[in-house]
């Protein structure tokens, strides 16, 4: 005897298709960012790297507003002050997401900047940029999947996952600052 095909499908299944979908639309949209940079950062440009542009000041600003708002943000849990803490989560996300936009516009003009600091430098230069540049490819989609997971609700979910976003996204954000000073503020 067989048993019956139901004629919806289950509760769980629909998630599971809506998390499927959530999680390509991540990967295509992170495929997109790293692709971005790469471009911008590896084609041939006009523009030079020694121009007097204001973005660099920006970016850096961003991501420490960045920093303060994902530290504000997990204070705020810890004290379950939800509204609040989702609050600092999406203003921090909008404050890296502004930061992404700047930063394409500026390497866009510029391209790839070399290091033009003191020597006994490099290493240091080089020993934050290097994790800097895979944790900020890898922090795009654990940053998208953490805030969609919120999203929908499924907080035991979004709180596994964040535990490993927060600080990634927070290494991220401080190196960047200490990048910028490095790079623009060194001696050239």
């Amino acid at each position: 005897m067989t048993e019956p095909t139901p004629l919806a499908p289950s509760a769980p299944e629909p998630a599971a298709a809506t998390e499927r979908l959530a999680a390509w639309v991540i990967g295509a949209l992170t495929a997109i960012v790293i692709g971005g940079v790469a471009l911008v950062i590896y084609a041939p440009h006009g523009g030079h790297a020694a121009g007097s542009s204001w973005l660099p000041e920006i970016n850096a600003s961003l991501n420490a507003t960045a920093t303060i708002l994902l530290s504000t943000g997990y204070v705020l849990i810890r004290r379950r002050r939800v509204a609040a803490h989702r609050t600092c989560m999406i203003a921090a996300f909008a404050a890296s997401s502004l930061f992404l936009i700047t930063y394409l516009i500026h390497h866009a003009r510029v391209g790839s900047v070399p290091f033009h600091g003191a020597a006994w430098l490099r290493p240091v230069y080089f020993g934050l940029l290097v994790p800097h540049i895979v944790l900020a490819a890898l922090v795009v989609p654990l940053a998208l999947m953490t805030i969609y997971r919120a999203w929908c609700g499924r907080f035991d979910r979004h709180r596994r996952l964040a535990r490993v976003t927060l600080p990634i996204w927070l290494y991220v954000s401080v190196s960047g600052v200490l990048v910028y000073v490095l790079l623009y503020h060194s001696g050239h």
